[in-house]
């Protein structure tokens, strides 16, 4: 069974409220509804149905919000990080493959 300081140490696990996680991207709770909105995060939801958010999405949120604070529309932004964490998960595929291959041949 997993113990709390492990799920902590999980950057998918969702340990912030909306506030915190606010405060953490330094946005507004709206801006957050608004990337749920726009499909970039999807937070968890409690069981008294409480948006809560992980690391892992408040990095994406912070990014987001970057590139808003700079101009960008904030669907565009969402759209340019969702494909550049696509091409980063496929270098990282395509890099495991040529290692896993290379351990082959040797």
């Amino acid at each position: 069974m997993a113990q709390p300081d492990d799920m902590l140490d999980d950057e998918h696990y969702p340990a912030y409220t909306m506030g915190r996680a606010a405060d953490i991207v330094g946005a507004s709770p709206d801006f957050l509804r608004r990337l749920d909105e726009a499909k970039l995060i999807i937070p968890f939801r409690s069981a008294g149905g409480h948006r809560r958010y992980s690391r892992y999405q408040l990095r994406l949120a912070a990014r987001a919000r970057e590139m808003v604070d700079r101009g960008t529309a904030l669907e565009a932004a969402c759209r340019i990080i969702v494909l550049e964490d696509q091409l980063e998960e496929a270098l990282r595929q395509r890099q495991n493959r040529q290692h896993s291959q290379r351990a082959d041949a040797a």
